[in-house]
């Protein structure tokens, strides 16, 4: 199954997505021919307080005012999409809905589901993004790219070199079928196992990982690296740069506990801070 339908979150407060994100998801869609669908929201902002506190504070007026930023940042953001996509001759539709934050990533997580896959700029500072991100790829049902919104490097975001982190896992699994539209664009393909994390049969895993990409007709280049005393999450990133990745497939581990997500470290480490694009499934 090739990405023919991909959905982009674009963040409207209390700041925008950044314009170097949209272009780089908008350049995305168009290396592989899909269209592309902004979602933003306008965000409510309830009125709080006591009647003693809107007197001292003018709780109406800030309200207004934070309402007002966020319409003015959609009305920006969608300009900048449409313009991207314009330009860059990629078949798009946009859509803006009205909510609290707190009912924003579920919202996301819905639409998600009925797309090929969901485009989440992160940032560090952004901690909503975090969220949205945990919430889509551990809800939704379908893969999702989370990428830096300050890009890493210059250019469009390019697929040319792509890297699978394998530990023979269901959610590895997962999120190699996922990436097989990926994979087989890609020019280099390379696979690490980080050995000494759990016990598993890594030449084994390696060589059936390479045996069913080569179905495909992709060639895999696997390699196992040891762990060497640091997080597996800084492991796979050590693995990324060195390999000069474009993009990193990985499968996501973790529950949901109610409202929140307990993630694995790994994850958790990617997510909250991504080094480049991450395709990651559960």
């Amino acid at each position: 199954m090739a990405f023919k339908d991909i959905l982009l979150q674009l963040r409207s407060y209390p700041d925008p997505t950044s314009p170097a994100a949209i272009e780089q998801a908008v350049g995305f869609a168009a290396m592989v021919g899909a269209t592309l669908s902004a979602l933003t929201f306008r965000i409510e902002i309830p009125n709080a307080g006591s009647t003693l506190v809107n007197l001292m504070l003018d709780i109406p007026e800030i309200v207004a005012s934070e309402r007002q930023k966020s319409e003015t940042n959609v009305r920006t953001l969608v300009d900048l999409f449409e313009s991207a996509a314009r330009r860059q001759n990629v078949t798009h539709r946009q859509s803006v809905e009205s909510c609290t934050t707190s009912e924003l990533a579920a919202i996301v997580a819905e639409r998600a589901r009925s797309h090929d896959v969901t485009m989440i700029p992160v940032s560090k500072e952004a901690g909503l993004q975090q969220y949205i991100a945990e919430y889509v790829i551990f809800g939704s049902g379908r893969p999702t790219i989370i990428f830096p919104e300050t890009p890493k490097r210059a250019g469009p975001l390019s697929v040319d070199v792509v890297g699978i982190a394998w530990d023979f896992s269901r959610p590895a699994a997962r999120a190699v079928a996922d990436a097989l539209p990926i994979l087989r664009r890609a020019r280099t393909v390379h696979a690490v196992t980080i050995a000494q994390e759990k016990t598993i049969d890594t030449a084994r895993s390696g060589a059936e990982l390479a045996r069913h990409l080569a179905c495909h007709g992709i060639d895999t280049l696997f390699e196992a690296e040891a762990v060497g005393g640091r997080s597996i999450g800084q492991a796979i990133e050590d693995f990324a740069l060195a390999r000069n990745l474009d993009l990193l497939v990985m499968g996501a581990f973790g529950h949901s506990r109610a409202r929140d997500f307990i993630l694995g470290g790994a994850t958790k480490a990617i997510v909250a801070d991504p080094p480049l694009p991450v395709l990651l499934s559960h």
